[in-house]
């Protein structure tokens, strides 16, 4: 409405510079448009007001609907006298249409050399249209001297480019419609013109009949055949409707009668496509892979593929030959789909041996998620499957334990555990920050609204897909799932046993439960190898160490930034300077679990400060980090492949795997001799690292059994039967042959990972070298006292905790910033020489003065402590802290009904129950989500709360 309003007023003003024309109230008056000029005797239209159209502009609350846009005479003009042009008349072809006049015969004449005796008493609408054009050069056929003409019931129609003719309407002037919905209606009002062309030719017939077929098409590839996959009749295998709880979304129900009716390589693929509705499966029909329906919708959408009306059973498909298969399944996988395939089994050639009508016989050989990709393109992060099984009963105190499981597919390992929370679900936020899971499998209907709102949070700081799986299928009980795995000899190649896990782990029974529906998910993506041969450990969220909870991860950036969610201004990217991919993946380990015990410390200290003693030892030791692979996932793939022979004997794959398998078998063991030799090196140069042997524990004696000679053997059969093992020409003895020497190669696999973690932590502990080393500011390494006994009634007899930096400055402030401007604090939190015994710091200050900065700097310089590393200070004393407890800024969160009150009561609280002698708390701004006097009154409770054990333990 303002902008008819704007556009009226414009019209109104004066001309500048200008007389008053004479007749200007006959180009606009108030809401009236210009009443047209006398009209010639060829002009058949008539000019309407704007007052017959436009209504009364008026105020009213909401927009009124966009009104169409004015028609008017291609000629009209918009004052008498053409020779004075006025301000209406130069956008008057803004408005301006063609209306029903006739052509004069001498534009025809002048232009196709003829002259045309059919008048114009008819056009098409905007939904009847056969020929569009813009501008001249968009109509092919007028451009080769085609000149549309049609007659229908004696009106004859005359189509042409003139210079005054304006184009259709703008697509803002048309109602917003889908491109396969405006295809449909132009088909059927095409078709609803019975009107013969006339001056046609036959290549406007062809035209014409390719333009009905490409519709017809369109009109196919829109709805499936099946009426079983419609929407509105699609059920799962127990014919359950998707608004029924149990739906399983997975799976689909087909009719018997239909399934019988199909040919035989209809069956194959819709007996398999069934039971995996949720995964995209490539069908292999000879030297191609196909999809249908369904995921022929997802290829054409996301890979830009052509669908066609073929294949089998002539139903809507698109396809790609066998060598660009692996580009298409790595593009689907990228954005989140599982992708399956169907191999042949057979040749053509054994098919036809079988009998006349035999069918190539298929099979899913495998199925591959973003959860559990395993190849050399996961990058150096690694790719965790969680599954998590709430308890039904609450603890005395009214915590809640949940068990959980995880994998790592590419690196062959299994881990399960369980912890209890209370509502705040922090130690369930650590559990997710800490494992970065790609996919979150649960119950459906078995997990709490807290852990719900606990997935979601946590989870939206990664790429995580929650996926909800059925109670009853999934997830087995105790006595089932060990049953399963017993009966299918899982985990027969780990070195620890399933009872052995299960008995160090707390709450066992649901460690297990959650582990069974790990096993369900993966047998049923065609992954047995990976749970044969893999191990399976325990996992402890909190395993000894110093606690951080999921807040307080999020609080201090350890992993992810509050801007944008990625890793830079993150404590894991100020620490990462690793070469290897599983010297990463380490380093984020010891960041989820910084060490307590002052002796393990102080060996990771001592290592660190020979590395900045001796920069050219640290820069030996880069050169040969860089020469090794990721062998710790070389070795998993190594592992998967024991006793898995069958993907090898499929024709033309079958050679494919095996030459990736040589591959792998060469680099890993020319990738553990580089590692052996640096961990030689690093035992000569003992004498100028001290501690290093404490780090570095691999047996590397020689003789039969030592790990230098055994692998010397490996090496001399690279060297004889695999010498070009990168591009190496597979031959039919080469699979024996290689299945027996990764046996032996696996029987060591306990001794290689000994030595892959030594050389991950060579990496991580160079790299906080170089850390230290590359600061701007100052950097120190931290004095951790050792106190056997702790006495808490006097600061005189025992010092108690301590926390003292001097010069203490953010370690990522010198990051956006030069040294010069950075303002170092010094903090003393403990005993002290005047015998003062201060355990509460009260800090005040203006707005921006870097108090927030100085609470997050102080916890980041514990954490670096107690890592092993050099802190950012002049001088540093600290007794080991257990627990860190971080109360920041006000916020909410909307979407799961948390107000920013009681986010501050639900963390405080979860502080006051929890913090114990040896515990580092920050509050910030606490009681900022209420009013200034109950703010107020919150913050001072909880300060004495916070200060009173200490006072009453000194009295």
């Amino acid at each position: 409405m303002k902008r008819q309003q704007s556009i009226l007023s414009f019209f109104q003003k004066p001309l500048p510079g200008k007389q008053n024309i004479s007749n200007e109230d006959d180009v606009l008056h108030g809401n009236r448009f210009p009443q047209a000029p006398a009209k010639r005797d060829s002009d058949t239209s008539t000019v309407p007001t704007a007052k017959d159209i436009l209504p009364e502009v008026t105020g009213t609350d909401t927009p009124p609907e966009k009104l169409p846009r004015q028609v008017l005479p291609a000629k009209f003009s918009a004052n008498g006298n053409t020779s004075r042009p006025t301000m209406f008349s130069s956008i008057m072809h803004k408005f301006a249409k063609v209306a029903d006049v006739d052509i004069s015969p001498a534009r025809n004449k002048a232009e196709n050399g003829s002259t045309s005796s059919c008048s114009t008493s008819n056009v098409f609408g905007a939904g009847s249209r056969i020929f569009k054009s813009e501008t001249p050069s968009q109509n092919p056929l007028k451009d080769k001297g085609f000149e549309i003409n049609s007659c229908g019931e004696g009106n004859p129609l005359q189509i042409e480019n003139d210079v005054e003719m304006l184009g259709p309407e703008t697509p803002v002037m048309q109602p917003a419609v889908s491109r396969l919905k405006r295809i449909q209606v132009d088909c059927n009002d095409f078709d609803k013109n019975n009107c013969s062309l006339l001056n046609s030719s036959k290549r406007l017939k062809l035209a014409e009949d390719s333009e009905k077929q490409s519709c017809a098409e369109v009109s196919e590839i829109a709805n499936s055949k099946f009426e079983w996959l419609n929407p509105s009749s699609i059920r799962d295998a127990d014919r359950r409707r998707p608004g029924d709880p149990l739906y399983d979304r997975r799976t689909l129900y087909i009719p018997p009668d239909v399934l019988k009716k199909m040919s035989a390589c209809q069956k194959q693929y819709w007996s398999v496509k069934c039971q995996y509705m949720d995964v995209v499966i490539f069908f292999k029909v000879g030297k191609f892979y196909e999809l249908y329906e369904l995921d022929a919708e997802i290829g054409h959408k996301e890979l830009d593929w052509k669908m066609t009306f073929s294949g089998v059973g002539k139903c809507r498909q698109v396809g790609i030959s066998e060598n660009g298969i692996e580009e298409a399944v790595q593009k689907l996988i990228a954005r989140g789909y599982k992708v399956g395939r169907m191999e042949q089994m057979e040749t053509s050639d054994q098919a036809k041996a079988r009998g006349a009508g035999s069918v190539i016989q298929r099979k899913l050989v495998h199925v591959v998620t973003p959860s559990t990709i395993a190849n050399d393109n996961i990058g150096p992060d690694a790719v965790h499957l969680l599954t998590l099984k709430e308890g039904s009963c609450k603890l005395d105190n009214g915590s809640t334990v949940y068990g959980f499981a995880f994998v790592d597919c590419a690196a062959l390992r299994f881990w399960i555990g369980s912890i209890s929370d209370d509502a705040s679900c922090a130690a369930l936020g650590a559990l997710l920050l800490q494992v970065s899971p790609k996919e979150v499998i649960y119950e459906s209907r078995g997990l709490s609204r807290e852990a719900q709102r606990a997935l979601k949070k946590y989870s939206s700081t990664g790429h995580t897909t929650l996926t909800p799986a059925l109670s009853v299928t999934d997830f087995l009980d105790f006595s089932g799932v060990k049953e399963l795995i017993d009966s299918k000899r899982y985990f027969k190649g780990s070195f620890y046993t399933l009872d052995t896990v299960s008995a160090g782990v707390m709450h066992h029974e649901l460690a297990v439960c959650a582990l069974g529906g790990l096993v369900n998910h993966l047998s049923r993506l065609m992954l047995d190898d990976v749970l044969c041969n893999g191990d399976i450990l325990p996992y402890l969220v909190y395993r000894g160490c110093l606690r951080l909870d999921g807040q307080s991860l999020l609080n201090l950036e350890i992993f992810s930034n509050n801007v944008d969610g990625g890793t830079a201004g993150t404590l894991y990217k100020y620490l990462d300077n690793c070469v290897t991919y599983s010297g990463k993946r380490l380093l984020r380990t010891w960041i989820c679990h910084p060490l307590k015990d002052v002796g393990e410390i102080n060996d990771r200290l001592n290592v660190v400060e020979g590395f900045i003693a001796h920069p050219e030892l640290s820069f030996t030791v880069a050169q040969y980090l860089r020469k090794i692979p990721d062998i710790e996932r070389l070795l998993g793939r190594l592992k998967a492949s024991v006793g898995s022979s069958a993907l090898l004997l499929l024709p033309l794959i079958g050679e494919k795997a095996l030459k990736q398998r040589v591959k792998t078998y060469g680099t890993l063991v020319k990738g553990l001799r580089v590692g052996i030799d640096l961990l030689k090196l690093l035992h000569e140069k003992e004498h100028e690292i001290s501690s290093l042997s404490n780090i570095l524990n691999v047996p590397l004696q020689s003789g039969n059994s030592g790990l230098d000679d055994l692998l010397n053997q490996f090496e001399a059969t690279v060297d004889s039967d695999f010498p070009k093992y990168q591009d190496h020409v597979v031959s039919s003895s080469d699979a024996e042959t290689l299945s027996v020497l990764i046996e032996l190669l696996a029987e060591n696999a306990t001794r290689w990972s000994q030595v892959i973690h030594a050389l991950n932590c060579v990496d991580v502990l160079r790299s906080f070298a170089v850390t230290a080393s590359s600061s701007s500011g100052f950097m120190c390494r931290p004095a951790l006292p050792i106190s056997d006994s702790r006495s808490k009634n006097s600061c005189e007899e025992n010092e108690g905790p301590v926390l003292k930096f001097k010069g203490l400055w953010h370690p990522y402030a010198a990051l956006g910033a030069s040294w010069e401007t950075i303002v170092p604090n010094d903090l003393y939190l403990g005993a002290d020489p005047t015998g003062n015994c201060p355990r509460t710091l009260l800090l005040t200050g203006p707005n921006m003065g870097g108090k927030s900065t100085l609470l997050r700097a102080t916890c980041l310089a514990v954490i670096l402590a107690q890592l092993g590393c050099y802190v950012p200070c002049e001088t540093c004393v600290l007794s080991p802290v257990d627990i860190i407890f971080t109360r920041l800024g006000a916020t909410d969160r909307i979407m799961t009904g948390e107000s920013t009150f009681l986010i501050e009561c639900t963390e405080t609280a979860s502080v006051l129950q929890n913090a114990t002698h040896d515990s580092l708390v920050i509050l910030d701004e606490l009681g900022r989500g209420t009013s200034t006097f109950d703010g107020y009154a919150i913050a001072y409770a909880v300060s004495i709360a916070i200060y009173l054990p200490w006072f009453m333990d000194l009295l």
